[in-house]
């Protein structure tokens, strides 16, 4: 009974987990603000349009394709700890060039082609940040535990995409977009001190620095391409990430297109509009931390996986089928009119969070747990390639969808696209797993 209790214990009685969980926190309710901010900047004060937008996420986006894969390789060389709070120091740093710009009155003179290049080099700081991330943790705690570790610092994610949403929307109709996002860039700056209080000894494996570079990323793609199991889980996610981000690309912009061919709200609503909902929403998201690990424990882990990717990919559908936000009001919340059409997009996103959180939190645990640690650096970095390089090509798809067939057929092509990626999961070996196994060799 003791030990039981202690393990139970251990994790939130690690101070260097503690530290990371803080970090992550402060980060990720900052960047609630920028997710809203930024296209919202785009869209308001550059007067953006959908093609434009699609290009501002591919900016962001296509450092992974460019460099995801090297990156993997330098995280498994370096300290990961100085990566970290390099990676965060320098984003905060160029994120406040945009409240700077709009400050001077110079970001219209600037044009989009400013916020392509912030959103460019902050996604290059954070290919750098997430894979040292994914590959830190493992590090930090127990085998036994990456499912707890990375289950707390889901639902610290989650909590602020619960509260942050609806924050950011009402600084935003505040102080503008623009300005909005020096918030983040604060965030990125008190991120880094918590991470640099991290006091844990990391070792650096001398026989891979003598590896030449190629070696190394051969490795990685075969520790993942070679295993069905992974490889289907990156055909899987990067599916859903190429589709969701299709839609995120334009979805903005369809919230202010007139109705019937978009939702209807004015430009001077739609953040605090976008912003509750997606703060209702990303209660979800909070459901899913809590019934994760309950889930997998109960019908399997490979049966989470599928079960969580079917249900996530669904959740979108009432975009498409929604008419205006704004008429035949049921009730009104604090002067904000609610309507049958947002409440189905809210209950749709709902169900999606929930799928997105027990999909991540158990698919994350069952990588980091079958690959030895000497590796962690270049698997997540091959993972990211592979799941996060479809998302700048689906920000681009979805902007040119929206410019060429009209933003209502683009997002009905995108949620389509997004409820068949269970798909890869379903007919792969992940699906009979009743509990992550041993590590590989």
């Amino acid at each position: 009974m003791e030990t039981t209790t202690a393990q139970k214990e251990t994790l939130w009685r690690n101070p260097n987990f503690l530290k990371l969980w803080t970090s992550e926190t402060i980060s990720q309710f900052g960047s609630q603000f920028t997710g809203l901010a930024l296209p919202l900047t785009a869209i308001i004060i550059l007067n953006a349009n959908s093609t434009e937008l699609g290009v501002l996420v591919f900016a962001g986006s296509i450092p992974w394709l460019l460099f995801g894969l090297l990156v993997g390789v330098w995280v498994d060389r370096h300290r990961k700890k100085r990566i970290m709070v390099t990676s965060n120091i320098l984003r905060g740093s160029i994120l406040a060039l945009i409240p700077i710009a709009a400050i001077l009155g110079v970001i219209t003179k600037l044009g989009i082609p400013f916020l392509y290049a912030v959103s460019f080099f902050v996604g290059f700081l954070q290919v750098f940040f997430d894979v040292t991330y994914q590959s830190y943790l493992p590090s930090l705690v127990r085998r036994d535990q990456l499912v707890e570790g990375n289950r707390n610092l889901q639902a610290s994610a989650s909590t602020a995409q619960v509260t942050g949403p609806t924050i950011a929307g009402i600084v935003i109709s505040i102080i503008t977009a623009p300005i909005a996002i020096a918030i983040d860039a604060c965030s990125f700056f008190a991120s880094a001190f918590a991470l640099g209080r991290i006091d844990h000894e990391e070792i650096i494996d001398k026989e891979i620095a003598k590896l030449s570079v190629l070696a190394d990323i051969r490795e990685g793609l075969h520790v993942v391409l070679r295993d069905s199991r992974l490889r289907m889980i990156a055909g899987s996610t990067g599916t859903s990430n190429f589709f969701s981000t299709a839609l995120q690309a334009i979805v903005l912009l369809y919230f202010v297109l007139p109705s019937p061919a978009g939702l209807g709200v004015s430009k001077t609503l739609v953040g605090v509009t976008a912003g509750i909902i997606f703060s209702v929403a990303s209660i979800g998201a909070l459901v899913g931390v809590a019934i994760s690990s309950r889930v997998a424990k109960r019908i399997g882990v490979g049966p989470a996986i599928v079960g969580s990717m079917l249900i996530g990919g669904l959740g979108a559908i009432p975009y498409y089928l929604s008419g205006s936000l704004t008429v035949s009001p049921l009730f009104t919340v604090a002067g904000f009119d609610v309507n049958w059409n947002m409440l189905a997009i809210m209950g749709g996103q709902f169900i999606t969070f929930i799928g997105v959180v027990v999909y991540n939190v158990n698919q994350v645990s069952l990588r980091q747990a079958i690959v030895p640690l000497r590796l962690q650096g270049r698997m997540n970095a091959t993972m990211r390639f592979l799941v996060w390089g479809t998302i700048p090509l689906g920000g681009l798809a979805g902007g040119l969808l929206g410019t060429f067939l009209g933003l209502r057929s683009a997002i009905g092509i995108a949620i389509l696209g997004g409820s068949l990626a269970f798909l890869w999961v379903l007919l792969s070996p992940v699906r009979s797993l009743k509990e992550i196994p041993a590590p590989l060799e």
